[in-house]
């Protein structure tokens, strides 16, 4: 400690008052150092913000375009109209779920049978039971579609319903089909009672139907099954029957 000019005392670097720049230096740093942590504090969400826009930036680069909604294909009808032409290689409806293979069981053969008098085709289908006859005979034979039968997939025999049977011929006579002599006669055959009432919607220039075999979901349900059609001709003015029987042999997902 020392005197001052002025005769008052001056306390050294150590004292507890101080004077000098040291005692003028600590004012000034903790505000220098408030203002910096309030400048931290300020800039922190800005930082955040720009972090979360960077991630949303990159997960929208990132993610892959929604491409358009393609609606799955529509299933078949549970009932058809008439019997389309099904000349094609594949058996059943272009929508269906399932593809069908049938087989001849009685009288064995692919898919034909020939007598003396006539020659058969056939074709089964999940719609409808397609055939071709020819005569083979200089003179017409008949067929007689009120005295034919026709065994569905379910065991019932009932009457048989062809190309031009109609909802209102169910409890009508048929007029009998004449095949003339070495000619041929292509139709279709399918049971009576799957004919539904076209109702306002079509008249009667339509034949809706419940197909022979449904190609839906419940198809592989009908493998093992049989079916079949009893046509009655007559052949020189006598009656004659001719049974034939199918199965599904195979039902196989698309």
């Amino acid at each position: 400690m020392t005197g001052g000019p002025d005769g008052a005392l001056l306390m050294g670097p150590r004292g507890a008052p101080g004077s000098g720049a040291h005692a003028a230096s600590f004012p000034a740093c903790r505000e220098r150092a408030r203002l910096a942590n309030l400048l931290a504090v300020t800039a922190l969400p800005r930082k955040l913000l720009a972090i979360a826009a960077c991630l949303v930036l990159a997960g929208c680069s990132s993610s892959p375009a929604p491409g358009p909604l393609t609606a799955p294909p529509p299933l078949p009808p549970r009932v058809v109209s008439g019997a389309p032409d099904t000349a094609g290689v594949s058996v059943g409806s272009p929508n269906a779920l399932y593809r069908f293979r049938f087989k001849q069981t009685e009288p064995g053969g692919d898919f034909n049978f020939r007598d003396r008098d006539l020659t058969f085709y056939f074709r089964p289908t999940p719609t409808a039971l397609y055939f071709r006859i020819e005569n083979l005979q200089g003179r017409p034979v008949w067929i007689n579609w009120d005295n034919s039968r026709f065994l569905d997939v379910n065991g019932r025999t009932g009457k048989v319903a062809h190309s031009t049977t109609r909802w209102s011929d169910r409890y009508s006579l048929q007029a009998q089909t004449q095949v003339p002599g070495q000619q041929q006669y292509s139709d279709y055959v399918f049971p009576m009672d799957d004919l539904t009432d076209p109702g306002s919607t079509g008249g009667e220039d339509q034949q809706p139907h419940r197909p022979l075999i449904p190609e839906d979901q419940s198809a592989p349900m009908y493998t093992g099954r049989s079916f079949g059609v009893d046509l009655e001709f007559l052949v020189e003015d006598r009656p004659r029957t001719y049974t034939f029987r199918f199965q599904v042999a195979s039902v196989i997902p698309r």
